[in-house]
This record gives structure tokens, C-alpha cells and sequence, in this order.
């Protein structure tokens, strides 16, 4: 247990969600599929755009999220 915080890397009311979807690479559209661990199918949602946007160096518009799976 961490000073401060408790060192828990699973929180109980956290669910897994798989994102699948696409996003605009140098030589076309790009697949991807991703599992994301939040509260929510929104949180879900923008925890891709943030992910993808910083990995990648895109633009919401850029990504294209298909299906939200929990």
C-alpha cells in the first residue's frame, strides 16, 4: 500500500472494455482494436481518443471508433 494512495492497478468498479475502430495512417485507413479499463462506455471512448491522439499524433477527426464492447 502505497503512503498516500493505495497501490491498486484493478479498481473494483472498473470494467474492461474493447474499442475496436480505425484511424488515418500515412498509407490509408489503419485497424486497430484496444482494451481499456474504465468506469464507463464514455470514459471507454475518450480514453482511446486520448491514447491514439498521443501515440499517433491525430485528431479526433482522424480516429474513427466502430463498436465499444464491455
Amino acid at each position: 500500500m502505497g503512503r498516500f494512495f493505495p497501490l491498486t492497478l484493478h479498481h473494483p468498479s472498473m470494467s474492461t472494455f474493447t474499442v475496436q475502430g480505425s484511424f488515418q495512417a500515412r498509407d490509408g485507413q489503419q485497424n486497430f482494436e484496444t482494451e481499456i479499463e474504465a468506469p464507463n462506455e464514455d470514459v471507454a471512448v475518450e480514453r482511446t481518443y486520448a491514447e491514439f491522439g498521443s501515440k499517433h499524433a491525430l485528431k479526433r477527426t482522424q480516429i474513427d471508433i466502430s463498436e465499444v464492447q464491455a
